[in-house]
């Protein structure tokens, strides 16, 4: 029994190792060190919002990942073997994210995740990521800390989609060098965290003058109160940063309230709703950045693209759905030049891309998981994009 008692408080001993060790892992780190095997098929899970406040862009992002997914299987598959995909709602809420973030990776086994578009959500998903050694790569998650927190870098994080450092500038540069505004007003978001960090991003770049900041909760459909302080203001251009369900009615509010000066807002309003929402009268002199226009084709993947997604779907793709497209074609890339035998694998090949010949153009991951790339600024006009031009980082 003596005997028995030391095996016991030795196994013990060691287990409580295992645990201190397994808690001192840095935020960030995994020490998980194989993940998910890949099996008889390549497991590509969707953490999307099917539903819930932001489902038009789950809804989006589901068409182009459909259609990349189908392109793969139809050439052979990832390294000879076929993409299954499983996907799961997450009602674009946060929470929900986690828990079919967790439920992809521990029970279905899945060797990557695409999802999700939006920032609050993805880092919500982080933890098992990190816990389950599953890359997610988001297609259109923005925010800069998803990725890295100053030299600390997310191992299991990707996007494909420039990050709101890069965003913030370029909203910067067109107000001062296209708009010719020295003065803005700015409505944001206060509850997100996209709309956060991009109004700071935007902030430490803008040279002029911000004569008034107003904020908003997401649900908020009532704004006419800040817009009647706004209107009493002199300013060149309003900046809206916010996601489509609020800013197409905050944006319809405003013109109705003759704030006609011109709007300019984030990647978020690249979905058509935001027009929709707005109506034809409001959504004039509205501009955007943007992962990608229909307009302007970066190259002959992006015309083969647009051609098959309007003959499927009767409609040209939106920026939700062309990243979430690239962000399957980035996984394949990863696990094919790395001949990935696990989910760990397929992050170290996402780390590794260069190069990388997307549909909404060439991708190069740096040394913080974000993809260098273009952006684009386009145009709205009666609720229909009339221009876009191309913004090279």
């Amino acid at each position: 029994m003596k005997k028995m008692s030391k095996v016991l408080v030795g196994l013990t001993a060691v287990v409580a190792i295992l645990v201190l060790a397994a808690c001192s892992a840095a935020p960030g780190e995994s020490t998980n060190t194989t993940g998910n095997r890949i099996g008889k098929t390549f497991k590509m899970g969707y953490d999307i919002e099917m539903t819930g406040a932001v489902a038009a862009y789950g809804k989006a992002g589901e068409r182009g990942a459909d259609m990349a997914v189908a392109e793969i299987n139809a050439d052979g598959g990832i390294n000879g073997k076929k993409v299954e995909v499983i996907k799961k709602d997450n009602k674009s809420d946060n929470a929900e994210s986690a828990t079919v973030a967790a439920n992809l990776m521990s029970n279905d086994q899945v060797n990557a995740v695409i999802g999700t578009n939006a920032s609050s959500q993805t880092k919500a998903m982080i933890p098992n990521a990190n816990k389950f050694a599953v890359p997610i790569v988001a297609p259109t998650s923005t925010n800069d800390e998803l990725t890295h927190q100053g030299k600390k870098v997310e191992k299991f994080v990707f996007r494909a989609i420039f990050p709101d450092s890069f965003q913030g500038k370029v909203i910067s540069d067109f107000v001062t060098d296209t708009l010719k505004s020295d003065s803005v007003a700015v409505y944001y978001d206060n509850s997100s965290d996209y709309a956060k960090g991009l109004y700071q991003n935007f902030k430490n770049n803008y040279k002029g003058q911000i004569v008034d900041v107003a904020t908003y909760q997401a649900g908020d459909k009532d704004f006419q109160a800040q817009l009647s302080k706004l209107s009493k203001e002199k300013f060149g251009t309003l900046l809206v940063l916010g996601y489509y369900q609020e800013a197409g009615i905050l944006v319809k509010q405003a013109r109705e309230l003759d704030i006609n000066v011109p709007v300019i807002g984030g990647d978020v309003l690249a979905d058509p709703t935001f027009s929709k929402l707005a109506g034809p009268d409001a959504a004039n002199d509205i501009y955007f950045v943007s992962g990608f226009s229909s307009l302007k084709p970066a190259n002959a993947k992006t015309e083969a693209f647009i051609k098959h997604y309007k003959a499927k779907y009767g409609e040209a793709p939106s920026a939700y759905a062309a990243c979430a497209y690239d962000a399957v074609m980035m996984v394949k890339a990863a696990a094919t030049a790395e001949n990935a035998k696990t989910s760990v694998d397929v992050a170290n090949g996402l780390a590794k891309i260069k190069n990388f010949e997307g549909v909404t153009g060439q991708i190069t991951v740096n040394q913080n998981h974000d993809p260098v790339k273009s952006a684009y600024l386009v145009k709205l006009e009666k609720g229909k994009e009339v221009s876009a031009e191309i913004v090279n980082p």
